[in-house]
């Protein structure tokens, strides 16, 4: 009777190790690493470092459950058409995409990859998506309003500045879709406004100081610096060429006051790529790109830089200095 219970105790043993062995298999199973696609005209690499953060706060963690297949044109917007199909060929699980320019070529490199674009302008009008709180296909994000946020620029550089009357527009040709929304704006503010814009084309760091020279020659009286990732990866030579120029000079970004320029007016864009980890955290989850609204800023910054305002002899009148949210000493 006791060799008999010995042997059930034994099969019964077996019988529970056999069945316990896939449950192991799969304790021991490495976790899938997901596959993120980033397109970018150019490195911003302050802004990128948030992004990485808000993933990894997220629960994503580079080299052990993601792997970010990095894509930069170097501020050469025509190579993102092949970048995109570079990532889409990859097969990767969800491409970020970084203003309308790469936004426009990863979805037309793929229609079945999710696709979360970061600060594009007008995504209805660029045709990113249907509308804003149903995008429709496999495209959704955040839009940072930036082409309407350059009247209200142009307005506070007026208010600033009562007596100018040319104002110079810094603006690249190469970002031709973003930085089209951009001018046509720019041109009803100014008529608005009786100002006359001086467009000065810039597309590369090289081209800044021939702009520059020309804005000086043209005698115009200020800037305005339209948004773009080019001007922002190099704010701080933008800034540079403004004190030497002494051209008192308003931006979107306030990357440009902080490294010394006059003034900024726009959103927070590092929590435009904050918001951006959000969404590619839902979308791995199961959340599908249609079902999740496009979202827009609803509050900006509007940041003076005093230091720079009594180098160039400006000064700042009370109905800006109690809007802003900061004013460098």
């Amino acid at each position: 009777m006791e060799l008999a219970f010995r042997w059930r105790l034994t099969l019964f043993t077996m019988v529970a190790t056999i069945f316990s062995i896939p449950s192991i298999c799969a304790a021991q199973q490495p976790a899938k690493v997901v596959r993120l696609g980033y397109l970018t005209p150019i490195a911003q690499p302050a802004r990128e470092d948030v992004f990485r953060q808000e993933l990894q706060r997220l629960g994503y963690i580079e080299g052990k459950n993601i792997a970010i297949e990095y894509r930069s044109a170097n501020g050469r917007f025509e190579l993102l058409p092949h970048l995109a199909a570079e990532l889409a060929g990859l097969k990767v699980d969800v491409i970020v995409a970084v203003v309308t320019q790469a936004a426009l070529a990863a979805k037309k490199s793929t229609d079945t990859i999710p696709i979360v674009m970061i600060s594009v302008s007008d995504p209805v009008q660029s045709g990113l998506v249907a509308s804003l709180g149903r995008p429709g296909a496999n495209v959704t994000g955040n839009s940072a309003l930036t082409a309407h946020l350059v009247g209200k620029q142009l307005e506070m550089l007026r208010e600033l500045l009562p007596k100018a009357s040319v104002v110079a527009a810094l603006w690249n040709p190469a970002n031709a879709v973003f930085q089209k929304q951009q001018v046509d704006e720019a041109k009803a503010s100014a008529m608005n406004l009786n100002v006359r814009l001086q467009f000065v084309a810039a597309q590369t760091p090289d081209d800044l100081e021939r702009a520059f020279a020309s804005i000086a020659k043209q005698k115009t009286n200020a800037l305005i610096i339209l948004g773009d990732p080019v001007f922002n990866a190099h704010a701080g030579k933008i800034a540079t060429l403004a004190a030497r120029h002494r051209v008192p000079a308003v931006a979107g970004s306030r990357e440009f006051t902080d490294a010394g320029g006059l003034m900024t007016y726009g959103p927070d864009y590092a929590d435009s790529y904050r918001r951006a980890a959000a969404y590619v955290d839902r979308i791995l989850k199961g959340t599908k790109p249609a079902d999740l609204p496009v979202e827009q800023p609803t509050t900006f910054e509007l940041v003076i830089n005093n230091k720079t305002a009594k180098a160039l002899g400006i000064t700042i009148p009370d109905s800006i200095a109690i809007r802003a949210v900061q004013t460098m000493k």
